[in-house]
């Protein structure tokens, strides 16, 4: 464990279970959860007609995750911008910021957030437990889009992959085994409570890392989100395909005799996967293909 990452993990049990996460099923907003990587022209367009369209919508943009917010913030601006999108700003609050309900009023009447990419236990420690994700979770269930690429997709469940491994030291070869406590989780922004989100994920190869987590969470689906690929949630809980890669669900509810060996190798039966590709939709909760239905 990185040692800046120790204080998140006391952040964690501070604020678990703080607010009361927005579920899809009871939100009438959407949510845009990238997989990373290049955005797509149709996503982020799909983005901006969601948050009410050009001249109307009113963004503002989070790049907490980024190693350089300023920069980043100006560059999505100048992208919204581009969209025709008039009445955008970006935001970064520090902790004592986001504790303020100050802060929080600045996103009265906005109709789109949108977290950039980056490392996103940035995002996490200066927002959960705060009003500010409290407000945010509010707008979400009154109407607004949430949106979010890599580190602002992973944000978007209750349990949030760091990227961090606890056990396994090796960088030069990652998430190469199905381990019993290797995969580091703590509490993310809660858009999400019923799956754990994950992103670059066929691009990166990270089907271990979901496995592992969802036997250690077998209550949770595991929803891995390839590049250039988003995931609609829709009010009601149905999740629409868009942009050019795969989205693969692993989904532990129905498993059994889940295990460790000697080794702390993680194992267990009747665990199942789903492959969605652009175009179709799914039920959060069923994980059951949707019959496509314009949008």
């Amino acid at each position: 464990m990185r040692p800046s990452r120790i204080p998140l993990l006391l952040l964690g049990l501070v604020t678990a279970f703080t607010f009361s996460a927005a579920t899809a099923a009871d939100a009438r907003g959407h949510l845009v959860i990238i997989g990373g990587g290049e955005r797509t022209g149709a996503i982020m367009k799909r983005f901006v007609d969601l948050a009410g369209g050009p001249g109307r919508a009113r963004i503002i943009v989070i790049p907490l995750a980024s190693s350089e917010p300023v920069q980043t913030g100006n560059d999505y601006v100048a992208e919204f911008h581009g969209l025709g999108v008039t009445d955008v700003r970006a935001v970064v609050p520090t902790r004592a910021e986001a504790m303020a309900e100050s802060t929080s009023a600045k996103f009265d009447g906005v109709t789109g957030v949108f977290f950039s990419g980056g490392d996103q236990v940035f995002i996490t420690r200066v927002i959960v437990g705060t009003p500010l994700q409290r407000r945010l979770q509010e707008i979400y269930r009154a109407g607004a889009v949430i949106g979010g690429t890599s580190a602002g997709a992973a944000i978007m469940s209750k349990v949030m992959i760091t990227g961090d491994e606890l056990i396994n030291k090796d960088s030069a070869n990652i998430f190469v085994s199905i381990l019993k406590g290797n995969v580091q989780t703590i509490e993310g922004m809660g858009f999400l409570d019923r799956v754990i989100i994950d992103q670059h994920f066929v691009k990166r190869k990270r089907l271990n890392r979901l496995i592992s987590v969802v036997l250690e969470n077998p209550t949770l689906p595991g929803i891995g989100i390839d590049e250039s690929t988003a995931i609609i949630v829709k009010p009601g809980g149905t999740a629409e395909v868009l942009g050019e890669g795969t989205v693969v669900v692993v989904d532990g509810r129905k498993a059994r005799n889940i295990h460790t060996d000697g080794r702390g190798n993680l194992a267990g039966r009747n665990c199942t996967m789903h492959i969605f590709s652009t175009g179709e939709s799914f039920d959060l909760q069923t994980l059951q293909a949707r019959p496509a239905r314009k949008h």
